[in-house]
């Protein structure tokens, strides 16, 4: 009692461990939130909380960039919020959040929390949390069910240093310090529109540097994926890692093999659709992670075509991001993971399967190595499966076969894909220029054009029919699919 009262006092006296930046310097005045952002905090404060919106949204409204969403801080418990707002749900395991819904727009809001390296050892779980959380008491007679209620709130962490649960509730200050990087550690207030900067965030802003909170090696093993943050923010916001931070990235990269796939490829996702895909790629080669995680980043990369092909693709996509186009996930691994099945479909066919089968097996062989670094979801893989599937039957330009494949729902993706494969050297300009001007030429100057020669055959023989068909002709690279 006596430490903690002393510890008290002389806070009273102490420096604020923060700065306070009015708006006069900051410049971002609270119309500029979201409407949801701001009723969020409004109400939470209004309820007598504490509530920031902090992370991502703060720093890009320093810098001029729009946000995409909004996440808000609060010393409220979850359930707490969830009974302040209607149209709200609590989620996850490993960090219960809650997500408040106005329209289209969802903003998370999350409990303050406490981390191992901010705790004294000689503060109790109480005065971690904030006044309003709720205290998880196992009641007698409850059981295994109490305890394991009681687990479901505390730090659980890995053998390899990586936290695996993590709902100890703490202090603002806390919550600030546990955060992964000195430019997400921001925390702005609409009602009085100022920025709370614990770990001058503000300052590495200014100097376009990415840095990490506390001790670089600790904080990778908490969360491997924070190395794939790093290289995403540094390639997304043209900063340079900070030396220090960098420093252990090539060391650990090998620790990214312990998070679930599914976040790897959550990640992996925001980074290649982030915009700066293409430098955000060679970030993750500069640091070393590029081993293993996409198989294909391992040999494309030092291979003339595959880099050119993939490079186009990734920059089309960037493009695509910034001026605002859709951009298919699917296509874009398809392009990513296209010279493994080419590889693959190579191999198989001197193994002695025809054509088409040796490409299904590639693909499928592709697609299993690749589940154990990123869970790509079944809806993806369906429509890869099916651009990749196509390539085969572009060779065909004769019968009714490309009536078939212009009707077919992926013909414009597998089309898309057809003219990066052209672009690249992999296959002939004149194909790609074929099925252009086919798709777009009338109906009679179609037929006139599969009747003449295709750029490289000679005209085709009119054959006799066979058993009452019509032998449509085949393609070049072997039988295609019907």
């Amino acid at each position: 009692m006596i430490k903690r009262l002393l510890r008290r006092v002389l806070r009273l006296g102490a420096r604020p461990d923060h700065d306070v930046i009015p708006k006069a310097k900051h410049g971002i005045g609270r119309e500029r939130l979201s409407n949801g952002a701001r009723k969020v905090c409004d109400t939470l404060q209004g309820a007598g909380h504490q509530a920031y919106v902090v992370g991502g949204a703060v720093r890009d409204l320093l810098i001029g960039v729009r946000p995409k969403d909004y996440d808000v801080a609060t010393n409220a418990s979850p359930e707490e919020v969830h009974r302040l707002f209607r149209r709200s749900r609590l989620i996850g395991r490993r960090f219960k959040l809650a997500h408040v819904m106005f329209g289209d727009e969802t903003v998370e809001v999350s409990t303050f929390r406490a981390g191992n390296s901010d705790t004294s050892p000689d503060e109790s779980d109480a005065e971690k949390k904030p006044a309003s959380a709720p205290e998880h008491r196992p009641r007698r007679g409850t059981g295994d069910h109490a305890r394991s209620g009681a687990m479901e709130n505390a730090r659980l962490v890995d053998e390899h240093g990586r936290v695996l649960r993590d709902n100890v509730y703490g202090t603002r200050e806390q919550d600030a310090a546990r955060r992964d990087f000195t430019l997400n550690a921001l925390y702005y207030d609409p009602s009085t529109e100022t920025v709370l900067d614990f770990h001058n965030g503000m300052r590495d802003i200014k100097h376009r540097t990415v840095r990490i909170i506390g001790d670089p090696g600790a904080r990778f093993r908490e969360d491997p994926v924070r190395m794939l943050r790093a290289a995403r923010f540094a390639a997304k916001l043209d900063f340079t890692i900070e030396a220090r931070t960098r420093e252990p990235i090539s060391k650990l990269a090998d620790l990214i093999s312990n998070v679930p796939p599914a976040r790897v490829f959550d990640e992996m996702l925001k980074l290649l659709l982030s915009g700066h895909a293409a430098s955000a790629v060679r970030q993750l080669r500069d640091d070393g992670l590029h081993h293993g995680l996409l198989p294909m980043l391992d040999v494309i990369l030092e291979q003339p075509l595959g880099k050119k092909f993939v490079n186009l693709a990734l920059e089309q996509t960037d493009e695509r991001v910034r001026v605002g186009k859709p951009v298919s996930p699917a296509f874009l691994f398809a392009t990513l993971l296209w010279h493994e099945v080419l590889a693959g479909w190579k191999s198989a066919e001197k193994s002695g399967l025809k054509p088409i089968p040796a490409l299904h097996r590639a693909m499928d062989d592709v697609l299993d190595a690749q589940t154990d670094k990123l869970a790509i979801p079944k809806r993806f893989t369906a429509v890869m499966k099916e651009i990749w599937a196509l390539q085969p039957r572009f060779e065909a330009r004769s019968g009714k076969r490309p009536y078939s494949l212009l009707a077919n729902e992926r013909y414009r993706a597998a089309y898309d894909f057809l003219l990066l494969r052209a672009e690249s050297g992999e296959v002939s300009e004149d194909l790609s220029g074929w099925w252009t001007a086919f798709a777009s030429a009338e109906a009679d100057d179609q037929q006139l054009m599969l009747l003449a020669p295709s750029p490289g055959q000679s005209k085709p023989r009119r054959r006799r029919k066979r058993s009452g068909r019509s032998d449509g002709g085949a393609p070049q690279s072997g039988p295609a699919p019907e």
